[in-house]
């Protein structure tokens, strides 16, 4: 690693750029570099690779979605953004790109951006935009909510869970929080640690896709002097510093298979060994892990071990993604709506009746961190002003299917592998999909058909066949009974 990395660069606020255009990369450092600690990067790979050099992540990122090896395709720019935020949620990530349809726009918005802004841009403007988002912390106030993990809603999917944290907030045992991206579960366990006996006593968080495979065990377990080249000193690790308090590992789905043995072995007999020394060390602290990946599926193929999975998931807290919230969505909105507009000193916006609705029916892929980044945006355009539904709409991302990981996987690998282990029909496959995807639609809109036919791409017609041949009538029949009182 260069002195420059190993040293944090103090007075300019860092600034990650990866565009694969050198010509583009050069301008933007050259008109961002008086104002900005500049770190360019022309990949997806050579970017992760860098943030884990750096002892800080940037505050900021320009990336461009064109990438290699697939310039001409946004894949590995979607891709880019989950993987910043997995290595650092706080980051504010804005999308500097020649593919600027609204269709990407809008689903970079919904994977975490802050912002879109099609290229070629007045560097100017691009300084302005990277400065105000500066102003917007992305921690939040210590107010009662965030002292308390950030919960904010009434819905019960909410009240089940603060019900599980109450539980297990003073079990000895380790715990697995499982959500989607976006969707809080570092929230979840700053509250498990806050309400246990251990919350006076210190709270670790590491995240494991932000170390290197080769760094991780100094970084949990610790060194000795000469352990390897540039261990000049002894140093403890997240382990020993954790003490009796809380040790949070987050995408622990990420963690190598090597390590994944070492650690089964800490969370077994406390047992651990700096890198480099033979003496014996007991681990008293808690563990607490999260991961958005399923980790019963990552058992399945070999790339988690199954005894390290049941060792965690002794407790198992589920984190509800948004679109399970209901009207918490209005909660969240005004608690994000009050903070950014006080942080920014600008009148809040409000809602009409449209608006109000749309906001209820859209599912929020991305969860609360798209909620509230879409707050910002809307404080940042139209502070003081009263939004209509066709003004709202634009921020949202409605080409995404509601719950899907973002970005997809690669479905032809998974598809391949279907195939294999045989027995496969390709019409019982569709059906269920589909049928899926229809009872989702009617649970995210109450029943009201015109709103369901709209998530799902398709006319009202349409959809009234499809819920008809589903509920085993002729096609074109009447459509399958609803709950009452709901809208057809």
């Amino acid at each position: 690693m260069s002195a420059n990395l190993r040293e944090a660069r103090a007075g300019k606020p860092a600034l990650l750029i990866v565009d694969d255009d050198a010509l583009i990369v050069d301008t933007l450092t050259f008109a961002l570099g008086a104002d900005f600690e500049v770190y360019a990067c022309e990949s997806r790979a050579h970017a992760i690779a860098l943030l884990r050099q750096l002892p800080q992540p940037p505050q900021l990122a320009l990336v461009d979605l064109g990438l290699p090896p697939k310039p001409h395709a946004p894949d590995e720019g979607f891709q880019l953004i989950a993987d910043l935020l997995a290595h650092s949620p706080s980051m504010r990530i804005f999308v500097l790109s020649g593919q600027s349809d609204a269709a990407n726009a809008r689903h970079a918005r919904a994977l975490g951006a802050a912002e879109f802004i099609a290229n070629p841009c007045d560097p100017a403007v691009l300084k302005t935009a990277l400065l105000r988002a500066l102003a917007f912390g992305a921690a939040e106030p210590a107010s009662a909510a965030a002292q308390a993990g950030g919960l904010i809603g009434e819905s019960a999917a909410l009240a089940r869970l603060r019900a599980q944290i109450a539980q297990s907030a003073d079990a000895p045992f380790p715990a697995l929080i499982e959500g989607e991206s976006g969707s809080g579960k570092e929230r979840v366990a700053q509250s498990l640690h806050g309400l246990s006996q251990r919350a006076a006593r210190p709270y670790l968080a590491l995240n494991c896709a932000a170390i290197a495979p080769t760094l991780v065990e100094p970084t949990l377990f610790g060194y000795v002097k000469g352990a390897f080249t540039g261990a000049t000193a002894n140093k403890p690790g997240y382990f020993e510093d954790a003490q009796d308090g809380t040790l949070f590992l987050d995408e622990i789905g990420e963690l190598p298979l090597e390590m994944q043995a070492k650690l089964l072995r800490v969370l077994e007999n406390g047992e651990y060994q700096r890198v480099g020394e033979t003496q014996r060390r007991v681990a008293k602290a808690r563990v607490v892990a999260a991961t958005n990946r399923d980790l019963r599926q990552e058992v399945r193929q070999g790339r988690f071990r199954s005894d390290l999975y049941h060792r965690l998931s002794v407790l198992t807290l589920a984190v509800p993604a948004l679109r399970d919230m209901g009207r918490d969505r209005l909660l969240l909105l005004e608690h994000f709506r009050a903070q950014y507009a006080a942080q920014a000193g600008a009148a809040p916006f409000s809602f009409d009746a449209s608006a109000e609705q749309a906001w209820l029916a859209y599912p929020f892929p991305g969860n609360v961190r798209e909620l509230r980044n879409i707050v910002i945006r809307l404080i940042t355009r139209h502070a003081g002003r009263t939004l209509s539904a066709a003004q709202l709409e634009p921020e949202f991302d409605l080409e995404s299917r509601a719950g899907e990981a973002l970005p997809a996987r690669d479905m032809v690998a998974e598809a391949q592998k279907e195939l294999e282990r045989g027995g496969f029909r390709l019409d019982v496959t569709l059906q269920a999909w589909e049928r899926a995807y229809i009872e989702a639609a009617l649970r995210l809109t109450h029943g009201n058909m015109s709103q369901a036919a709209k998530l799902l791409g398709v006319n009202r017609t349409t959809l009234y066949s499809r819920v008809g041949s589903d509920a085993g009538e002729p096609h074109g029949g009447s459509p399958a009974p609803l709950p009452p009182g709901k809208e057809r």
